[in-house]
């Protein structure tokens, strides 16, 4: 068990208060110890300082254990933390309705030392093992929406986003603009320093089309050398004048190690919706994507955008 767990108690008696943390602290469960007199105090102390497990009496003055369940259910960043509630020996309708209320179990007092340590344990490991999985389920949603490379978007998650995007500016009647950016000549690049190098490369010049977008504009890695980047409520215009912005910094790159006698270029196309006959994720892509092949065909290092 992790030392750095931490505990609250809440009981308006301070001897029980003390017997429990006496029992608890014979067993290097815990780093530190929170106390309060009732339900209100308890919460004010959650809402200060996160804790592992709450041991949690019913029957207080002010607030009981009822009330500070129902507290602790109004707030979702509490709603893990197991709470123990401790009842007297022969209250078997409040354990019910402190279990139906939320509570993960309960301990009668005078309680047994080593019964209470039991079942500490078992609640601290459930605790544990959720928020193992909550990290790992977290990590997992980033990894599937990310390209491991660049730290971009990839495209699977791009195609999803614009086409929420495509619908959304549908409903509103607004603008949206794409941008589409390839290396030019890319192929010249790994061949001359390699793929490592090239890796580095590709995460510069990604870092760079993040730096010049809007922290809500998205952009990702299309494939290869090639990336796309969706600009919601922006009109052609400005989509050309952020692209060129773009095309600019990517030229004035420079590298350091075997890279640095490198110079490298990009070439953009531009396509910006709602455009006539165009209806699909697909084919909005195709009219940026026909920009750019105009931008390569027209000399690279340039921006090209589809006039509708």
């Amino acid at each position: 068990m992790a030392m750095s767990n931490s505990v609250l108690i809440i009981d308006d008696s301070g001897t029980i208060r003390e017997r429990i943390i006496k029992t608890l602290e014979s067993t290097d469960l815990f780093s530190r110890y929170y106390e309060a007199e009732d339900g209100l105090e308890g919460f004010k102390k959650l809402l200060s300082a996160p804790v592992d497990i709450i041991l949690c009496d019913l029957e207080m003055p002010r607030i009981d254990g009822f009330k500070f369940l129902s507290m602790l259910k109004s707030r979702p960043d509490l709603q893990d933390v197991p709470v123990l509630i401790l009842t007297g020996m022969n209250d078997r309708e409040l354990k019910i309705k402190g279990l139906d209320q939320g509570a993960s179990d309960y301990i009668t007092k005078p309680f047994d030392p080593e019964e209470l340590i039991a079942r500490v344990k078992v609640h601290l490991k459930i605790k544990n093992l959720q928020d193992d999985l909550k990290r790992s389920n977290e990590l997992l949603l980033e990894l599937s929406n990310t390209d491991h490379l660049t730290g971009l978007f990839n495209r699977r998650y791009m195609m999803e986003a614009l086409d929420k995007e495509l619908q959304r500016s549908v409903r509103k009647n607004g603008p949206l603009s794409l941008i589409m950016l390839d290396i030019d000549h890319f192929k010249q690049v790994n061949d001359t320093y390699g793929h490592l190098q090239g890796d580095v490369v590709l995460q510069r010049v990604a870092t760079q089309l993040q730096k010049e977008l809007r922290s809500y504009d998205c952009a990702a890695r299309y494939g290869g050398e090639e990336f796309i980047s969706i600009l919601p409520d922006s009109t052609l215009k400005e989509a050309v004048f952020v692209a060129d912005r773009i095309r600019l910094s990517v030229q004035a790159l420079k590298f350091s190690g075997d890279l640095s006698p490198l110079n490298i270029t990009a070439s953009l196309g531009v396509a910006c919706f709602p455009v006539a006959g165009i209806a699909t994720v697909d084919a909005f892509i195709k009219l940026a994507d026909d920009a750019l092949y105009r931008a390569k065909t027209n000399g690279r290092n340039r921006v090209e955008f589809h006039e509708s």
